[in-house]
């Protein structure tokens, strides 16, 4: 791997779930591709903060990096939600999904956290 950013479990959770939303939204039906792009974008834009946040020199651009990410996190939510509610999404997929959010909001957390109990 080339990049730092490529060894962090977070980052790479992130792009799995980036594809994974990809792979999802491909079936959802004519007529939500309002929600199909708005997902995918949100999913996407995990992955990509959390990879510019590490190219960056200061620590309060990275920290900005990291909290976007974490903003996309949250915005995945209530997609999700909207999702299940249309019936695009069983109450297991959605359960998963959630479950896989947390997970990536709450290392997110830990490394913005870490940046602020850092010196530089």
């Amino acid at each position: 791997m080339a990049f730092m950013f490529e060894k962090l479990e977070v980052y790479q959770k992130a792009v799995s779930f980036a594809d994974e939303i990809v792979t999802l939204t491909e079936g959802f039906p004519r007529g939500y591709g309002f929600l199909s792009d708005q997902l995918n974008r949100a999913a996407l834009s995990i992955a990509a903060n959390l990879a510019e946040g590490n190219g960056r020199f200061t620590k309060a651009d990275r920290k900005n990096f990291f909290i976007i990410a974490r903003g996309s996190i949250h915005e995945c939510v209530p997609l999700f939600e909207v999702a299940r509610r249309r019936r695009l999404l069983g109450e297991g997929k959605h359960a998963a999904l959630r479950d896989q959010l947390e997970v990536m909001a709450k290392t997110v957390s830990g490394l913005i956290k870490g940046l602020d109990k850092r010196g530089t």
